[in-house]
């Protein structure tokens, strides 16, 4: 039997690190989702004020099988 997977595009966010950013995506996203696959990094960026970082931030696309 084929499987079929499907993917969401999450943004996590750290105070800390782009790798805790990441983490806090696949993590919330596997509460709610059931067999996560696979979790490209898409994009990293950071958040700014007055010149500091305040927040990493990882767009991160997530597949999971689909049941239908």
């Amino acid at each position: 039997m084929a499987s079929i997977y499907k993917f969401i595009e999450l943004v996590g966010t750290s105070p800390n690190s782009w790798e805790e950013a990441t983490k806090s995506a696949v993590e919330t996203a596997a509460k709610t989702l059931r067999e996560l696959r696979v979790a490209e990094v898409k994009e990293l960026d950071l958040n700014i004020e007055n010149g500091k970082v305040v927040a990493y931030r990882a767009k991160v696309k997530i597949s999971f099988k689909y049941e239908g």
